[in-house]
């Protein structure tokens, strides 16, 4: 009775929480499964969005100003990725990590310090209403309202003429620049989107937190990963609607199971093993019964 009164008490705050870090999965997904682009700088971005809001507002910034300012840096972190790809003929994922190291110098110098408190400034949630950091309830209705609204965006833009370029790009991107599509222009496009979600991501959590640290993003990228592939086997992949809502269903669930096991002793310490061998198995799980499910990879 107590595990499951301790895990009633933690739904709304992570609920909250996933609401939020569903925007880090949707920017993990649409490199992954859109542009067919594999990108790890979720988490330098993350931090990056938190670390422009912060210094901004403290700076005497409008905070919606200041938080799309954060989103702004993290397109230019997303372009960044793209062009050290394309250019430079690295592979995505070692550009991806070569962004994060370099982004987190880049993340000190914006901040001036490790960590930084927001206390005593207004906030973007003190535009929306003075009651929504006291109120979790409202908190849960914002980010829901936000998750959302950036779903449907998604999902018009991915059937724009825009849109099927950048799926263009993913089923095939040999072919696509004959059609017309420039890869390079695309994807430096598509990779931008994705971080600027999750630049906002880092900016709305800083700004309900009260405070933004350089290292907020460790770990971001494998929560984002098992969203996903929570998100994926509840809701499919068969059309594109279900595709941008899994991750935004797969965050909700993954943090309801983390709060879950928290409820039932687990240290919070063991949570990024149980996360990582969670994915590990998901992902191979084909492989260990002896067949191959296609498109299973990520």
């Amino acid at each position: 009775m107590d595990t499951l009164q301790l895990f009633w008490n933690l739904v709304p705050v992570t609920l909250v929480q996933g609401l939020i870090y569903a925007l880090v999965a949707l920017a993990i997904m649409i490199p992954f499964r859109v542009l067919s682009v594999p990108d790890l700088s979720s988490e330098g971005v993350f931090p990056l969005g938190a670390c422009v809001a912060v210094a901004l507002i403290a700076a005497g910034w409008n905070p919606v100003l200041a938080t799309v300012a954060a989103m702004l840096a993290g397109f230019l972190a997303g372009m960044a990725t793209a062009l050290i790809h394309l250019k430079f003929k690295v592979h995505s994922l070692l550009a991806g990590i070569l962004t994060v190291t370099m982004l987190w110098s880049v993340n000190l110098r914006v901040l001036g310090k490790p960590n930084a408190p927001l206390f005593g400034f207004d906030t973007i949630y003190d535009w929306v209403s003075d009651q929504i950091l006291a109120n979790i309830t409202m908190q849960i209705v914002f980010f829901a309202v936000l998750a959302v609204v950036i779903l449907l965006f998604l999902w018009w833009l991915l059937q724009t003429d825009l849109g099927l370029g950048l799926r263009g790009i993913g089923a095939n991107p040999h072919l696509a620049p004959a059609l017309g599509v420039g890869l390079v222009a695309y994807t430096t496009g598509g990779l931008g989107l994705a971080s600027s979600i999750s630049g906002l991501a880092g900016a709305l959590m800083a700004q309900l937190q009260g405070y933004a640290d350089v290292g907020m993003g460790v770990g971001m990228l494998v929560n984002g990963l098992a969203s996903v592939i929570i998100g994926e086997a509840i809701t499919g992949r068969s059309s594109l609607f279900r595709q941008i809502a899994a991750p935004i269903v797969g965050a909700v669930v993954y943090y309801q199971l983390s709060s879950l096991a928290l409820a039932l002793g687990l240290n919070p310490s063991d949570l990024k093993l149980v996360t990582g061998v969670f994915v590990l198995v998901t992902i191979g799980w084909p492989y260990l019964v002896g067949r191959k499910v296609s498109g299973t990879g990520l």
